[in-house]
């Protein structure tokens, strides 16, 4: 009779040691949660118990109110005189603003045309800004005058001032080309610190354009009379302003 080997027993399979059982990762992510939750109550506990504190010591020693409160108003009141005075002085800075021609032929063109500008802020164009720059459309400072009426300026710097070229006719059309279209101009300006030539004159009164030459500019930068009053043929404001 045969002998009858006995069957061999098959090794268990390995686990990962890396990977752990699901069931264990599913218990430890529920301990967590159960942990992050009683931390999460311990500290809005001791939130409510600070404020509990806080309201009761305040209950007791209410003056500290009064004391919190004078201080908040006196503080806020100096705050407010601060500001003020230093809109005031702005105010009185731009006022006796002044250039004088050696002053503003000096100046780089893109300086140049923030002068002109802050001489419309001096005549009460709160709303004066440069807007300069490459995409300007021929416009170098938009302003709106006292009466209402839209200004676009277009600044021509020359740094040998009237011994400089002149203005040309193609810098009027520039503008004018887009000063209404663009931005809604009742005035277009053209301003220099230099000469225009000859044929700008009648082209700008065929455009109804304004010119404001060395002379002009003299004028006004040195003056306090407001560019409107030293133009003529200023048209009035648009119905309804």
């Amino acid at each position: 009779m045969a002998t009858r080997r006995p069957a061999r027993r098959r090794p268990a399979p390995r686990r990962n040691p890396r990977r752990p059982a699901p069931r264990r990762r599913a218990s430890r992510s529920r301990r967590q949660r159960e942990r992050d939750a009683q931390v999460n109550l311990a500290v809005a506990a001791l939130a409510v118990a600070a404020v509990w504190a806080l309201v009761s010591w305040l209950l007791v020693n209410w003056w500290v109110l009064i004391v919190l409160g004078a201080l908040a108003l006196t503080g806020g009141a100096a705050w407010f005189h601060r500001i003020q005075q230093q809109r005031t002085w702005a105010r009185v800075r731009q006022q006796a603003l002044r250039f004088g021609l050696p002053e503003l032929d000096a100046l780089h063109h893109r300086d140049f045309e923030y002068a002109v500008r802050d001489l419309m802020l001096r005549d009460g164009c709160t709303d004066a800004r440069q807007i300069g720059g490459a995409g300007d459309n021929g416009a170098d400072v938009l302003a709106t005058d006292p009466l209402g009426r839209t200004w676009v300026i277009q600044c021509k710097h020359r740094k040998d001032g009237d011994r400089g070229s002149a203005v040309g006719t193609p810098d009027l059309q520039r503008v004018n080309g887009t000063a209404r279209q663009l931005y809604g101009a009742d005035i277009v300006l053209v301003v220099t610190n230099g000469r225009f030539s000859t044929r700008c004159q009648p082209l700008a009164n065929q455009l109804h354009m304004h010119l404001a030459d060395r002379r002009v500019l003299s004028t006004w930068a040195s003056g306090n009379r407001p560019l409107w009053e030293l133009l003529p043929r200023i048209p009035a404001p648009r119905s309804g302003r």
